[in-house]
């Protein structure tokens, strides 16, 4: 734990994050079926790097689409919430959330932001310098996995939960109905929670967004096989794999791929494991689900959550929702 001041950081990572990692990659090569690789293996130094270069490209509007709602929305959501703490997951720097913190203190109910990230070094800056903007402001931080480690954020009240950048999509139906019932519980009976959702909209803008004319998403996808061979000692020939992703109806959701070119044999030391890959076999690595309005206000009923206002451009949706009446 580091205390100064204003600023707590609790740090619930450990050096087990390497074997945390091997067993996610273990499970999802050796799984039946389709094999699969989880989404947060997308960010290491580079890969966090190239989704920064994807969300300023032309075609991937879901970033700017939700920024601009926030910049307009924010003190419609405090006057209506009169929250005075935001907990916010996967913060990184707080960018997502900077027009909240500010239409909070305008409003002065500002008292306490919680940011909860992976990176110590990220959460440290963004307190310092939010004290520093914003005098009298308290900020607890939580360097944590938001898949594991949500038992560990503090209590509070009136409390505004931020869950941005249409990170809930990412989820499996059945996962993500339990991510939400723990959503639910973070927010208490006096709380709120603000989602942003990617829409339904036609094919061509959704496989554009992840299919840039510039190659960035690819190589944004192709680098998840460079961090596994840096992390775990693999020897994944990435040149020999290509990026897919395309629109399932079924699913509702965009997936995104890994194609083997030729039969691929790769050898995984950390996870002792060793997987062989057909020609034309694939690694699904990552989904993105899109919303309509009638779909989230059924997820949220499941949850015990009421739909309290819903803002949208026609592409991106930001909802707010309290505990069910």
């Amino acid at each position: 734990m580091m205390s100064v001041a204003d600023v707590t950081i609790d740090c619930y990572l450990s050096g087990s994050s390497l074997e945390s990692m091997a067993a996610d990659v273990r499970a999802g090569l050796t799984r039946r079926g389709l094999k699969q690789l989880p989404p947060k293996y997308f960010y290491d130094d580079r890969g966090s790097e190239l989704f920064d270069e994807i969300t300023s490209l032309e075609e991937y509007y879901p970033t700017r689409c939700e920024r601009a709602l926030l910049n307009r929305r924010a003190p419609v959501i405090v006057e209506l919430t009169g929250a005075r703490e935001l907990l916010e997951l996967g913060s990184g720097t707080a960018s997502k959330t900077r027009a909240l913190l500010f239409a909070m203190a305008g409003a002065g109910t500002l008292e306490r932001y919680l940011p909860m990230d992976v990176s110590e070094l990220v959460v440290e800056r963004c307190a310092e310098e939010l004290v520093e903007m914003y005098p009298g402001l308290t900020v607890h931080g939580v360097v944590g996995d938001f898949e594991q480690h949500l038992e560990h954020v503090p209590d509070g009240r009136r409390r505004l939960v931020a869950f941005l950048g249409g990170t809930i999509g990412n989820f499996y139906p059945d996962t993500r109905a339990a991510f939400m019932r723990e959503l639910r519980a973070l927010m208490g009976d006096d709380g709120w929670l603000v989602l942003g959702t990617d829409l339904v909209k036609d094919v061509a803008t959704l496989e554009a967004a992840y299919n840039d004319a510039r190659g960035v998403t690819a190589r944004f996808n192709l680098n998840m096989l460079d961090a596994i061979n840096r992390e775990l000692g693999a020897d994944f020939d990435v040149g020999s794999f290509e990026h897919v992703a395309f629109w399932n109806e079924t699913d509702s959701w965009i997936e995104m791929r890994l194609r083997a070119h030729g039969e691929q044999r790769v050898r995984i030391e950390a996870a002792d494991l060793d997987v062989v890959l057909a020609d034309g076999e694939e690694i699904r690595t990552e989904v993105s689900t899109k919303f309509t309005r009638e779909r989230l206000e059924e997820e949220l009923r499941g949850a015990g959550m009421e739909l309290e206002a819903f803002f949208s451009d026609g592409l991106f949706g930001l909802t707010l929702a309290g505990p069910a009446r």
